[in-house]
């Protein structure tokens, strides 16, 4: 049976969309080619009909996960004071849902250290959506040069993305809760007093 353009699209997208939440939930070797497909409804054989590769279909699921990172942030920019930008995408990324959440979360903290291990071409494709999320947090800091700000928003990043990390290790109970504020409270000292938020949810304005 031939099938359109617009249904061979769309059953493209599901597939990567259904492997980002698995690779996030269970890392990039813990799901089977075949497995995916039955999640998705369609056989093993089925699959190089939209993927030339295993490492194809890692490397889209990858972007497609910092791709919603991105999107998140940006529509957190178009809702909110400029002055309260960076406060909120950073309250909004060190929560309890966030850590408890893997597979509908940030790529990094879940694949970070394997990514460190795949393929250069996968690696190259991985960074280019890092240098886009450490842009955009870059942009939210105000009254900073250019070059400063891309340094602070490194140093940012990482510490979120760890501090997510570590809050997985520690579980969900107060010494996680307790990794969180710290992590919050490095990244954004001033506002060091507020507690973690349970969901994450843009700030009233």
């Amino acid at each position: 049976m031939r099938y359109s353009k617009e249904h061979k699209a769309e059953t493209h997208e599901r597939i990567v969309k259904q492997a980002s939440v698995r690779l996030r939930e269970r890392g990039a070797h813990g799901i089977g080619v075949a497995d995916l497909m039955k999640e998705v409804g369609l056989t093993h054989g089925g699959f190089y009909a939209h993927f030339d590769s295993r490492e194809a279909l890692v490397i889209e699921a990858f972007g497609y996960a910092m791709d919603r990172a991105n999107e998140r942030w940006r529509k957190i920019v178009e809702e909110t004071p400029p002055e309260k930008r960076l406060a909120t995408i950073v309250d909004s990324y060190l929560t309890t849902t966030h850590r408890d959440d893997p597979g509908r979360g940030c790529a990094v903290p879940s694949l970070g250290a394997e990514i460190a291990r795949e393929s250069p071409k996968t690696r190259k494709a991985f960074a280019a959506k890092l240098e886009r999320m450490i842009d955009m947090v870059a942009d939210q800091i105000l009254d900073v040069p250019p070059k400063a700000a891309r340094k602070q928003a490194m140093a940012a990043l990482a510490t979120m993305m760890g501090t997510v990390v570590m809050s997985r290790i520690a579980g969900n109970g107060e010494f996680s809760d307790e990794i969180l504020a710290a992590g919050r409270e490095a990244v954004l000292p001033r506002a060091a007093a507020k507690p973690v938020a349970k969901k994450p949810r843009a700030k009233a304005h």
